[in-house]
């Protein structure tokens, strides 16, 4: 039974997702598919895709990631003249050591539980600590994409699965639908990068 009304929710709202949400959607998706594939024009895509995913997670009272998703259209700004210094030429993919990683990671849950309670005392945020998350762990993996870091899409595997939830539950079945989609991608992205990488390793 309870299946069954979370079905007809499901339809609802995706009756009453507005056009500009589809095309944040589209956009996104086309961002992904480009920069799996190396190519600069994404960084366009993903550029306007964000700039409209601001508006609405503002909307929906995530404001971490409304700031994030401003972040981001500054970002595919970077990304865009980063990727246009090898003259056309895809960038080798690269790596980061795993203390790195670590020390990173660790760096954006600290100050993710120093943010929380602000917003939660604010009542800015329905999901104070994983906005904040979320919000840290995305500016690390886009600048690890601009930076073609083979680990950026492990991020993105993470934050695209949380992020289809918070979508889910604030009830935007469109942009859920699109991290759905990001997840898939992403998964695809980490293997077609790995091979490049390896290729790239093995050259002289």
């Amino acid at each position: 039974m309870n299946s069954d009304l979370d079905w007809a929710v499901l339809r609802a709202d995706l009756a009453a997702t507005s056009h500009v949400e589809w095309i944040a959607t589209i956009l996104g998706i086309a961002y992904v598919l480009l920069i799996l594939r190396r190519r600069r024009l994404g960084w366009i895509a993903g550029g306007l895709s964000s700039g409209i995913l601001t508006v609405l997670a503002w909307r929906s009272r995530l404001p971490m990631q409304a700031l994030l998703q401003l972040s981001y259209v500054l970002l595919a700004g970077y990304g865009w003249w980063r990727w246009s210094e090898t003259g056309g030429t895809p960038r080798p993919v690269g790596t980061w050591p795993l203390s790195r990683h670590i020390a990173v990671v660790a760096a954006c849950v600290a100050a993710s539980l120093l943010l929380a309670p602000l917003l939660r005392g604010s009542g800015a945020s329905d999901w104070p600590f994983t906005d904040s998350l979320i919000a840290f762990l995305g500016l690390l993996a886009s600048w690890l994409t601009a930076q073609m870091k083979l680990e950026n899409w492990l991020y993105w595997i993470a934050i695209d699965l949380v992020s289809l939830y918070l979508y889910t539950v604030q009830g935007h079945p469109a942009i859920a639908i699109m991290f759905l989609v990001y997840f898939v991608l992403s998964v695809m992205g980490f293997f077609s990068w790995w091979q490049q990488y390896r290729i790239s390793a093995r050259k002289p």
